[in-house]
């Protein structure tokens, strides 16, 4: 069975950074989706296509009962309630009774097993749709809201589920309970079907009206709320920054207008769509009086029983029904279609992957070259420019300079988070681009600025770095990490429980448990970024003891700010404006008297 991530059928990737098209050309793009992504649908429900059939015929059984019952009310009427007929009309209840348990027991089968066909779908989908996000490159991420993302794994999810879960029985009910009362009526009167069907030029266009202006603003809600969404958790995760500068008030009127945006546009939506009911209770009400009226004349004069005129009572109360459905259901099927169209985006976003001729990175001695190494992101400014350098096993090369300098984007390199666009990376004499990224990266090592830490115990985070660790190489790691201090002095020690993000201990604490993890991890390379900033002194001797150790024996790559962190590095490389300026040890450059004198004593910011 064909995976439905390997199905034929693909998006064209989209640039979200891009402002929104035009109303024509969104029209277009509608039209284009819409197709597309009911067949990405389908190959997750054909999976079932079993348990579908029964759904579809358990709606068949359903659908014909639920017509049956006032067809048998009418004949009742004419048979045994116009002629005093007690017993005929005593079995006849009895037999109504028994078709609206089945129609009971079928209506619970359908609703069951479709329940089931969209939850195991969904379960697929978002499944793909994590394991898809693992796979994307870093470039991903850096380019879009974290908050945007969320409300795609989320809100359009749960949006695809809740329709799946009811929309398409309805749908499919609906269909063939309105063929199914057209068929009956037609039978038993044309004349009446035809006056009865008086109303549906009058539907259609109401429909179409109210349809056409509520897929786009359906359209807009998702993508408002998408924006509050990514607003709301940017803040939250900046709340200090927020607080210390005072910017509260900015922030808020922020939110209220993307939040009035959301507010218009979920007006709108539901104001148009709100219509729909009202319509069909119009247009039923004018029906009944048609049937009544016409039905009246001609039961004076014999063409029709009082029994026909029941059954086209109900029929046309029914009649109109499945369209209101239809067309209520069509309004959650274009919101749920635009939220499968924006997971699907991200699904068909190009995935990280090496080139089938990628081998096994062997065990890394750690000499690494760059052999005039040139980047940019968007192919107009370089980030590095011709850049060149040697480490060889057991050195540590630091990367100095100003914000902006590409410091960061040549650790990126490293990683294979980032190709070059021009040169070589080399590693022990090997192009990178060679080697399988996963392989590579599984032997280095990163403690980064900002040490993240995930929901779970202390002892399960340092063990992140070596996930088949006993508990005592988790300990002994974070002895070496100068953590384990602090962490005996916990209640729980080991088992201490974290939320998210660490939260719960100092920034300091982080660090270490970060260190423990690399150490833990016992890496070839080891990437150091700011590791010892915004820490008080006594935290950084002992982060700093424990880098010594980390960085014993391994090829570093540091950058750092405090200068003072990086006089014993073996060389120390300037950057500026994506060139290496200067190179040498500290005591070389500080001879020199040039950029890296002037950083470090604090003149060049």
């Amino acid at each position: 069975m064909l995976d439905p991530l390997t199905r034929p059928f693909r998006y064209k990737p989209i640039d979200w950074k891009k402002s929104e098209p035009k109303s024509k050309s969104k029209k277009k793009e509608r039209a284009r989706n819409w197709s597309g992504t009911l067949k990405r649908l389908w190959t997750y429900l054909s999976i079932y296509k079993i348990k579908l059939i029964l759904v579809v015929l358990m709606v068949i059984v359903s659908s014909a009962l639920s017509l049956l019952g006032p067809f048998l009310v009418g004949i009742s009427i004419d048979q045994f309630i116009v002629t005093n007929e007690m017993n005929g009309l005593v079995g006849m209840l009895l037999f109504l009774v028994l078709i609206y348990i089945g129609y009971s027991v079928s209506i619970w089968l359908q609703n069951y097993w479709m329940v089931d066909i969209a939850q195991k779908s969904v379960y697929e989908i978002r499944s793909h749709l994590f394991t898809h996000l693992q796979k994307l490159p870093i470039s991903f991420f850096d380019q879009r809201q974290h908050g945007e993302l969320m409300s795609r794994v989320t809100n359009d999810m749960e949006n695809v589920s809740s329709t799946l879960n009811s929309s398409v029985i309805q749908i499919l009910s609906s269909i063939l309970t309105f063929v199914g009362i057209l068929v009956v009526m037609i039978y038993l009167s044309p004349l009446m079907t035809i006056l009865t069907l008086t109303i549906i030029p009058v539907m259609v266009f109401g429909l179409k009206w109210i349809t056409k202006r509520t897929s786009i603003f359906f359209k807009e809600q998702q993508r408002n709320i998408g924006e509050v969404n990514g607003f709301i958790e940017e803040t939250v995760s900046g709340q200090s920054i927020v607080k210390v500068f005072s910017q509260e008030e900015r922030v808020v009127n922020e939110f209220e207008r993307k939040n009035q945006k959301l507010k218009q546009s979920g007006f709108w939506a539901q104001t148009y769509s709100g219509f729909i009911p009202k319509l069909m209770n119009l247009l039923n009400n004018m029906s009944f009086a048609v049937i009544a009226g016409v039905g009246g004349i001609l039961v004076l004069q014999d063409a029709i029983t009082i029994g026909v005129i029941v059954i086209f009572a109900e029929y046309a109360r029914q009649f109109t029904r499945p369209l209101n459905d239809l067309a209520n259901q069509f309004n959650t099927l274009l919101s749920a279609v635009a939220g499968a169209e924006r997971v699907f985006q991200m699904i068909d976003e190009p995935i990280e992957k090496d080139h089938q001729d990628n081998r096994r990175a062997p065990v890394l001695k750690g000499n690494v070259e760059f052999k005039h190494v040139s980047f940019s992101y968007d192919s107009s400014e370089k980030i590095i420019d011709d850049i060149s350098f040697r480490a060889s096993a057991g050195e540590t090369v630091a990367f100095v300079g100003p914000t902006g300098a590409g410091k960061t984007t040549i650790i990126n390199m490293i990683s294979r988070f980032y190709d070059a666009n021009d040169g070589e990376v080399l590693f022990d004499g090997e192009n990178v681009n060679t080697f399988k990224r996963e392989e590579l990266r599984s032997q280095m090592g990163y403690v980064l600025q900002d040490p993240f830490l995930f929901e779970g115990t202390i002892r399960e985070n340092i063990r992140y770095g070596k996930l088949d660790a006993t508990d005592e190489e988790v300990e002994a790691a974070a002895k070496e990490a100068n953590a384990h201090s602090f962490i005996m002095r916990l209640k729980d020690h080991y088992e201490t429980s974290l939320s998210q993000d660490g939260s719960g201990i100092s920034q300091g604490q982080k660090q270490l448990l970060s260190i423990a993890r690399a150490l833990l991890a016992d890496p070839s390379l080891l990437i150091l970024d700011e590791a010892t900033s915004s820490i008080d002194t006594v935290t950084e001797l002992k982060i700093q003891e424990a880098l010594r150790r980390l960085m014993k024996g391994r090829t570093s790559f540091v950058i750092a700010h405090r200068l003072n962190t990086i006089e014993n590095a073996d060389q120390i490389l300037v950057l500026v404006d994506g060139k290496i300026i200067e190179r040498g040890t500290h005591h070389q450059l500080s001879v020199k008297k040039g950029f890296y004198q002037k950083l470090y004593d604090g003149v060049e910011q």
